[in-house]
């Protein structure tokens, strides 16, 4: 089937304490999007990557592309307001009947394995998401104080969120909540349940300097 990867990548550098927003930093001397990127292009021959960018490094994508990768398999969009109006207008140029991931463009260290089983579960089952245990202990807070949760029953989202089309496409013409935070949180909202596959402890979002160097190790 058909393959669409909507890798969004319109985060800022704000906690990176750098005025060059975190997918454009260079690691190991490539910038922090190529990775995601070149991992999706090689995990099938007819995967076609849709990138969702800001308005104002569309110029900084487009040369990426152009230095690094055969950009007939990659288009390019402008993001929203939100995440879910950028994975919106990114799914506007997924026009086949498909299987879609949408990618977290800062989460780099995706395995060519990781996108092959959330392929292979959202083929069975019409959704995969990808997720991993939590080691630490868990406290929800409430205005009546606080109490301790079962950490076994706890599991830390990652992407690529992966769909079928039929139920991704149809799921984002809802009206935009703020909860929405995720892929996955939309689809239930449209009345759907997700199916849990299990992630990788690598794939984990640069958000922070530390994140650079440990990336940078791992590479």
């Amino acid at each position: 089937m058909k393959k669409f990867a909507v890798i969004v990548a319109g985060g800022s550098g704000s906690r990176m304490n750098n005025p060059t927003p975190k997918q454009f930093l260079l690691l190991k001397g490539k910038p922090v999007l190529y990775y995601s990127i070149h991992t999706f292009l090689k995990s099938y021959d007819d995967m076609q990557v849709i990138l969702v960018l800001p308005e104002d490094h569309i110029a900084a994508g487009q040369e990426i592309i152009d230095a690094f990768f055969e950009n007939s398999r990659i288009k390019i969009t402008i993001g929203g307001s939100t995440r879910f109006h950028s994975v919106q207008n990114g799914l506007k140029l997924a026009d086949e009947e498909s299987i879609v991931f949408v990618h977290d463009a800062v989460r780099c260290m995706l395995s060519i394995d990781l996108v092959h089983r959330c392929y292979d579960a959202a083929m069975e089952n019409g959704s995969a998401i990808p997720v991993i245990s939590c080691k630490d202990s868990v406290r929800i807070v409430s205005a009546h104080g606080n109490e301790s949760l079962d950490r076994s029953a706890v599991k830390l989202v990652q992407t690529p969120q992966t769909f079928h089309s039929k139920i991704l496409l149809p799921a984002y013409q809802i009206d935009y909540k703020d909860k929405f935070t995720d892929e996955a949180m939309v689809v239930e909202a449209f009345g759907l349940k997700v199916k849990l596959v299990e992630g990788e402890e690598n794939n984990f979002k640069i958000t922070r300097p530390a994140d650079l160097l440990i990336a940078e190790q791992l590479l």
